[in-house]
C-alpha cells in the first residue's frame, strides 16, 4: 500500500501546483490510480493457498491417492523393477510379425499353386453351361418364389472374425463388375476351373484361423471370394468394383514402371474425343502405384507439362501426385494443330535421363499415346531413341469414332512392343486400359517368377459398408498366376491374382502396449518411407457429420508424423532396412494437441525380412524405461480381479481370442479367467502380463474398499463428487460411481465410447499420460476437450490425478495414476467461497470476486479457464477472453509458446463451380438451350453407341453428371491436405507470482497472478473496467496454414526422397511374343443418323 500513499501524495503536489485544467485531469488519475490498487497481492496470495489446501484436500479424500501411494510402499521389498531393452524388444516384435505375414505368404502360395494347376488341365470350352453363386444375385427370388439364376440358396451366418458381417466360411462365391458379362464363355471358363480354390481357402483358414478375406482376382473380371458374402450394389444398382483396378492385382500383376502420358490436346479432339481422353488418363493413372513414376503431356504444336514443374523429369506415382494430375487433366483445352512428334522426342528424352541418372523404377519403360490420329512419320524418331533394343514400349489410344489413322496408330505400337487399342466410347475406356497391364506382364510370365507383392496401407471402402470395417487400414499380399501351358507359353498369359487381406491393427497388437509405456509405441512404415501404421496417423477427416478418407491417407511419410528428425536420420536408416537406435528431443501433444509434453524419445528398428516394410518402436526415457515387476499367488489374484470395480484393456491381447471360433465371443477379462481357473487351457495367453494383472489387481484392492466406505460415511459424499479411478500399466482399470448416472455430468466418461480415456491398442488414456509427466503426489487439475466429453464443457468436469511411483536403488517407475472427477459445480463453490475471504494485513476487506470491478479466473498450466464468472468462459484458451493479460504473460515469461506442427492437416480452399446458362437472356432462349442439349446429346449417344459398351454405364452417367455440373452455380469449400503451425503455451512453474499494469489508450488495467502452490493452477485476478480489445486482438490456438513459394512448393512436390527399390524387376524376355499388339473394335456409324444431328444442331444455332 506504500504505492497507493506516494500517489496520493503525489496527487496533492500537482493540486497545488498547476492550472484547473491539468488539476481536473490529475485529480480523475488519482482516482483512477487508487482504483487500481485495489488488487492486493497479499490477498491474491492468500486466497491460493487457501485454495491448495482445499482442493487438495478434497482431491486426496475421494481419489485414496495416499492409501495407493502407502500400498506400494508396503510392498516395495518384493518389487523388481526392470529396464526394458529397447533394442531386444524391438527384434522380438519384429520376429513375431515376420512369422504373422509369413504364414500369409504361405496361403497365398497355396492358392497360386491350385490355380495354376488346375487351368493347366482345364480345356477351355467355349460352350461351357455352369451355374455358380453370383454374389450380386445369391438368395433372390423371382416373382414365383423360386431362385433366380445364378442367385440360389446361399447360407450366411453373422461371424465375428469378419466384422460381423454375415458370410458362408463354407464357399466362396462370385463378384461380376455391372459391365462384364456375367455368362460370357471366358467368365464361365474361369470360374469353372477356380472352383478347386475353394477346398483350399477352407484349408488355409484352419490351419490360419487369422486369416480374413481369402481371393482370386481373374483377368476376364470375376472376383472370388472367400468367404462368400451378399454383394451389395450402389444406389443405382450398378456393382463398380472390378478387382483388376485394385492396387493388390496391378501390383502384382506388372512390375515397377515409368510412364509418360502423352494427350493430343489440338483443335481436332474437341468435345467428347476430350472428355474420353481426360478418363483415359485418370485410369491409366490409377492403375500406378508408390513403386512407379510418371508425368503427363499435352501437346499442340508445341510441347506443354500439365505440371510445369514437373519439367523434364518424373515423379513418384503417390496418391498425392495423382490426384494433383488429375486437377490439372481436367483443366486442359484443346486448340492450335497436332505436332505429336515434338512430344514423342521430349518422351524418350525423359525416360532416357532417369535411366542414366538411376532415377524412376529402373524397370519398365513406356509411352502411352492418346490421340485421335497420327499423321507424321514417326520412324525417325523411334530409330533415334528406341530402336533396334526398344527399351521403352509405346502404348496407344486412338479416341473417337474416325478410323482414318488406326493403321498408323497401330504401326506404332506394334514397333515399339505395345499395344494399340480403340477407344471410342467412355465406356471402352476401363477394358482397353487394362491392356496394357497384361503386356507388361509378359516377361514375368514368361519366366515364371511369383514374385510375392505386399501393397500400402488402404480403406477398402468398396468391399465394406458399414463405417467401422470400411475405415480399417489394412495391407494386402499377393501374388500373380500365370498359364503353365506350353502352347501359349510366349504369349505370357496372365490367368489373374490371389491375395488375402491383413488388417494392420492385427499386426501391431504383436507390439504389445504395455511394454512401450505411457507414451512409446510401434509403427511400420513401407520401401518408400510411407506410414502403414503409426498413433499419429490420422488417415480420416470431418466433413460435415462424415468421416472421410484424406486424399492422401496412404502417403503420408514418415518424416510427417515424426517431424522432429528434421534431417530424416529415423527415416534413412529405416527405409534402407538398416537395424539401429537413434535418440530424439521431441514436443509431442495430448488431448487434441492443446498440452504440449517435451519427451527424450529413444527409437528402435529393423527391417521385416521378406517384406518391403521396416518397424520401428519408441520408449520415453525415464519412466517409460522402466517396469514394475511382482508376485502374488493366482488365487489372491484371481479373488480380487473379479471384483465389480475392474476392467482391463479389452482392445489389448491378454489372451489370443480369435484362433478358437468358441473363445471369438468372449471378452479379454473373460478369457483371463477362464484360463487362470483351468477352464480353457488351450487359450494362448501372455504370461507376463497375466502376471501384471494378477499384481496390480492385489495392490489396488484396497482402494475398492476405501470408495465403498466412503459412499457409506454418515456424512455422505460431497455434492458434485462423481467418480474416483485409476489405472495402470497392465490395463487395469477400477472405477466407482459416487453418483448415480442420473446426476452425473460426465456421463460418458470412461464409458466404451470415450476412447480418449480408455487403455486402446494406440495409446494409453490422456489422464494417465498427463499424470506421469507431472510431478509424483502432485495433483493435476483440466478440463477435458475430447469430442466425447465436449458437452462436459458447458456443464463441466474436472479431472484430478496423480501418479504413483516406487523406487530401486537408483531406479523410480510408475506404475499408475489415480483420481477423481467432478463437476464443475464443486470446484467452483470451493474458489468463490474463498475469493471473498481477506488477508490480515488490511483489516478490512478491499477485494472481492464478486464485485463487478474485477474478474477471477481459476487457469491451468496451459491457458485454460477451469472456473470463471461467465460460465462460457470454461475450456476456453485465456488468450482468447483476455489478448492483453495474456500478452503480457508472454512477454513477461511467465507463460511460453510451444509451436506445434500439423503436416496432415486439411485446409478449405473454395472453388467455384460457374454456370454455362445466360440467365440474362430470354426464357425461350434457355427452352431451346435445353431442346438442343438433349438431342444433340442424345444423337451423339447413338453415334457413339457401339456393342463393345453394351454393358457399360459409364456414358449415361458422365451425361447426367455433366449436364448437372454446367447447369449449377455455387461456390463449394472443398478441403484439401495441407501443412499446419499452431501454438500451444505451458507455465513456467518456477515463476510464483507477479503483478503489472497494462497501458491501454485512456484506461490502464491491472491483473494479479498467483501459482496454486502443490498443483498446476493458477489464480488470475484482472481489473474489469478498462477495455484493452482494440489495443490487443485475442490470442487464439487457431492453426495456421505454412504457405509455400512458388518455387519451394514446386520443389517439395518433385523432391524424392530416398526410398529402397523392390528387389525384382520383369522387364524383357526374348521369347515375348510382341506381335499380339491389339486391334480395332469395328462400328458402324449410322449416316442418316448423323446428318439428323447435324441438321438439329445447325438449327438450334
Amino acid at each position: 500500500m506504500w504505492l497507493l500513499s506516494i500517489d496520493v501524495i503525489m496527487c496533492h503536489i500537482r493540486r497545488s501546483s498547476w492550472v484547473t485544467f491539468l488539476m481536473v485531469y490529475t485529480g480523475w488519475l488519482c482516482i483512477f490510480t487508487h482504483a487500481q490498487m485495489k488488487i492486493p497481492p497479499e490477498t491474491v496470495q492468500k486466497w491460493a493457498i487457501t485454495l491448495s489446501e482445499q482442493i487438495n484436500a478434497i482431491a486426496s479424500k475421494y481419489s485414496g491417492a495416499a492409501l495407493f501411494q502407502k500400498k506400494l510402499k508396503d510392498v516395495e521389498s518384493i518389487i523388481k523393477i526392470e529396464e526394458m531393452d529397447g533394442a531386444r524388444l524391438v527384434l522380438d516384435f519384429s520376429d513375431e510379425i515376420e512369422r504373422m505375414l509369413g504364414s500369409k505368404m504361405k496361403s497365398v502360395k497355396r492358392l497360386a499353386d491350385t490355380a495354376e494347376d488346375a487351368d493347366l488341365y482345364h480345356e477351355f470350352n467355349a460352350s461351357l453351361q455352369f451355374d455358380y453363386y453370383n454374389s450380386l444375385l445369391v438368395n433372390t427370388m423371382d416373382e414365383e418364389g423360386n431362385f433366380i439364376e445364378l442367385g440360389g440358396e446361399f447360407p450366411l451366418e453373422e461371424n465375428e472374425h469378419f466384422n460381423k458381417l454375415s458370410v458362408n466360411t463354407l464357399m466362396s462365391d462370385i463378384q461380376v463388375p455391372t459391365n462384364v458379362y456375367n455368362k460370357d464363355p471366358d467368365i464361365l471358363n474361369g470360374v469353372y476351373m477356380s472352383e478347386a480354390l475353394n477346398d483350399i481357402f477352407i484349408s488355409n483358414f484352419q490351419k490360419d484361423p487369422t486369416l480374413t478375406w481369402q481371393y482370386f482376382g481373374s483377368s476376364a473380371g470375376f472376383f472370388r471370394l472367400y468367404p462368400g458374402i451378399k454383394w451389395t450394389p450402389d444406389a443405382n444398382g450398378v456393382v463398380a468394383f472390378d478387382c483388376r483396378n485394385r492396387n493388390w492385382y496391378i501390383q502384382a500383376a506388372t512390375s515397377p514402371k515409368d510412364i509418360i502420358i502423352v494427350v493430343d490436346a489440338s483443335g481436332s479432339m474437341k468435345g467428347l474425343k476430350m472428355t474420353i481422353a481426360k478418363h483415359t488418363i485418370n485410369t491409366i493413372l490409377d492403375t500406378l502405384g508408390e513403386n512407379d513414376f510418371v508425368n503427363v503431356i499435352a501437346y499442340t504444336d508445341y510441347v506443354r507439362y500439365v505440371e510445369p514443374c514437373f519439367k523434364g523429369t518424373l515423379v513418384q506415382a503417390d496418391l498425392d501426385n495423382r490426384e494433383h494430375f488429375k486437377l490439372l487433366v481436367d483443366e486442359l483445352h484443346v486448340k492450335g494443330e497436332a505436332k505429336v512428334k515434338k512430344a514423342m522426342k521430349e518422351s524418350f528424352r525423359i525416360l532416357a535421363d532417369a535411366r542414366a541418372n538411376g532415377q524412376g523404377s529402373l524397370c519398365n519403360q513406356a509411352i502411352m499415346l492418346i490421340t485421335d490420329g497420327a499423321m507424321e512419320d514417326f520412324q525417325s524418331v523411334f530409330e533415334e531413341f528406341n530402336w533396334p533394343d526398344r527399351k521403352v514400349r509405346v502404348f496407344t489410344y486412338l479416341i473417337g469414332r474416325d478410323m482414318t489413322f488406326s493403321e498408323n496408330v497401330k504401326w506404332i505400337a506394334c514397333n515399339n512392343k505395345g499395344y494399340y487399342t480403340h477407344v471410342s466410347t467412355l465406356a471402352d475406356v476401363q477394358e482397353n486400359v487394362m491392356e496394357y497391364l497384361h503386356v507388361l506382364s509378359r516377361p514375368m510370365v514368361i519366366n515364371h517368377d511369383h514374385d510375392i507383392i505386399w501393397t500400402e496401407a488402404y480403406m477398402d471402402t468398396v468391399l465394406f459398408k458399414s463405417k467401422a470395417h470400411s475405415l480399417l487400414l489394412m495391407t494386402s499380399v499377393a501374388m500373380p498366376v500365370f498359364s503353365k501351358k506350353k502352347e501359349t507359353l510366349s504369349h505370357g498369359i496372365l490367368l489373374g491374382v490371389v491375395g488375402t487381406d491383413v488388417p494392420l491393427l492385427e499386426v501391431m497388437k504383436l507390439a504389445p502396449r504395455y511394454k512401450l509405456g505411457p507414451h512409446g509405441y510401434a509403427f511400420l512404415i513401407t520401401n518408400n518411407g510411407y506410414i502403414l501404421a503409426h498413433p499419429d496417423l490420422r488417415p480420416l477427416y470431418s466433413d460435415g457429420k462424415k468421416l472421410k478418407p484424406k486424399p492422401n491417407y496412404n502417403s503420408v511419410d514418415l518424416s510427417e508424423a515424426e517431424w522432429e528428425d528434421t534431417d530424416d536420420s529415423l527415416r534413412t536408416a529405416m527405409v534402407k532396412g538398416e537395424t539401429g537406435t537413434i535418440a530424439l528431443d521431441v514436443r509431442a501433444a495430448v488431448d487434441k494437441g492443446k498440452r504440449p509434453l517435451f519427451l527424450k524419445n529413444d527409437y528402435f528398428y529393423t527391417t521385416i525380412n521378406e517384406t518391403p516394410f521396416s518397424f520401428g518402436m519408441v520408449l520415453t526415457r525415464g519412466h517409460g524405461q522402466y517396469m514394475v515387476f511382482g508376485n502374488v499367488s493366482v488365487e489372491e489374484g484371481l479373488h480380487d480381479l473379479q471384483q465389480p470395480d475392474l476392467t482391463i484393456a479389452d482392445e489389448w491381447t491378454y489372451c489370443e481370442t480369435d484362433i478358437d471360433p468358441h473363445h471369438r465371443k468372449l471378452t479379454q477379462l473373460q478369457a483371463v479367467v477362464r484360463y487362470l481357473t483351468g477352464k480353457e487351457p488351450d487359450l494362448e495367453c501372455d504370461e507376463i502380463l497375466l502376471q501384471q494383472v494378477l499384481f496390480d489387481a492385489v495392490v489396488t484392492a484396497p482402494l475398492e474398499a476405501y470408495w465403498t466406505a466412503l459412499t457409506l460415511t454418515g456424512s455422505g459424499v460431497d455434492e458434485g463428487m462423481e467418480s474416483a479411478f485409476l489405472g495402470t500399466r497392465s490395463g487395469i482399470m477400477r472405477v466407482i460411481r459416487y453418483a448415480g448416472s442420473e446426476k452425473r455430468v460426465g456421463k460418458k466418461f470412461l464409458t466404451p465410447v470415450d476412447k480418449e480415456n480408455l487403455f486402446t491398442v494406440d495409446h494409453f488414456p490422456i489422464w494417465y499420460r498427463l499424470a506421469v509427466e507431472n510431478k509424483p503426489g502432485q495433483f493435476f487439475f483440466y478440463v477435458p476437450h475430447d469430442d466425447i466429453n465436449k458437452g462436459a464443457l458447458i456443464l463441466i468436469i474436472k479431472f484430478t490425478l496423480t501418479s504413483v511411483t516406487v523406487s530401486e536403488g537408483k531406479r523410480t517407475a510408475i506404475p499408475g495414476a489415480i483420481g477423481m472427477q467432478a463437476s464443475m459445480d464443486l470446484l467452483e463453490r470451493v474458489f468463490f467461497s474463498i475469493a471473498k475471504q481477506c488477508s490480515d494485513v488490511e483489516g478490512i476487506c478491499p477485494l472481492s470476486c464478486e464485485s463487478i470491478d474485477i474478474n477471477c479466473y481459476l487457469v491451468d498450466n496451459n491457458g485454460f479457464i477451469l472456473v470463471s464468472k461467465d460460465r462460457d468462459d470454461v475450456g476456453k484458451f485465456f488468450g482468447e477472453i483476455d489478448g492483453s493479460v495474456m500478452a503480457q504473460l508472454l512477454k513477461s515469461g511467465l507463460y511460453k509458446r510451444v509451436t506445434l506442427y500439423d503436416y496432415q492437416a486439411m485446409c478449405k480452399t473454395g472453388h467455384h463451380h460457374t454456370s454455362a446458362a445466360r440467365p440474362l437472356l430470354s426464357p425461350f432462349y434457355g427452352l431451346l438451350a435445353l431442346i438442343k442439349w438433349f438431342f444433340s446429346h442424345f444423337m451423339m449417344f447413338l453415334l457413339e453407341f457401339n456393342i463393345c459398351g453394351l454393358w457399360h454405364n459409364d456414358y449415361v452417367v458422365d451425361a447426367k453428371a455433366g449436364f448437372h455440373a454446367t447447369h449449377k452455380q455455387k461456390k463449394v469449400d472443398l478441403m484439401q491436405p495441407c501443412n499446419t503451425e499452431y501454438p500451444s503455451f505451458m507455465y513456467d512453474t518456477s515463476i510464483r507470482e507477479t503483478n503489472s499494469i497494462i497501458k491501454c489508450g485512456r484506461c490502464q488495467k491491472m491483473f494479479v497472478l498467483q501459482q496454486v502452490p502443490n498443483s498446476n493452477l493458477i489464480v488470475l485476478v484482472v481489473q474489469a473496467d478498462c477495455d484493452c480489445s482494440r489495443q490487443y486482438a485475442p490470442i487464439t490456438l487457431m492453426p495456421k496454414e505454412v504457405k509455400y513459394n512458388a518455387t519451394v512448393k514446386c520443389n517439395r512436390m518433385k523432391s524424392q526422397k530416398i526410398r529402397r527399390r523392390p528387389e525384382s524387376c520383369h522387364s524383357y524376355h526374348p521369347h515375348e511374343n510382341a506381335k499380339d499388339c491389339g486391334g480395332a473394335c469395328s462400328i458402324a456409324v449410322s449416316l442418316t443418323l448423323y446428318f439428323i444431328c447435324l441438321a438439329i444442331s445447325l438449327t438450334l444455332r
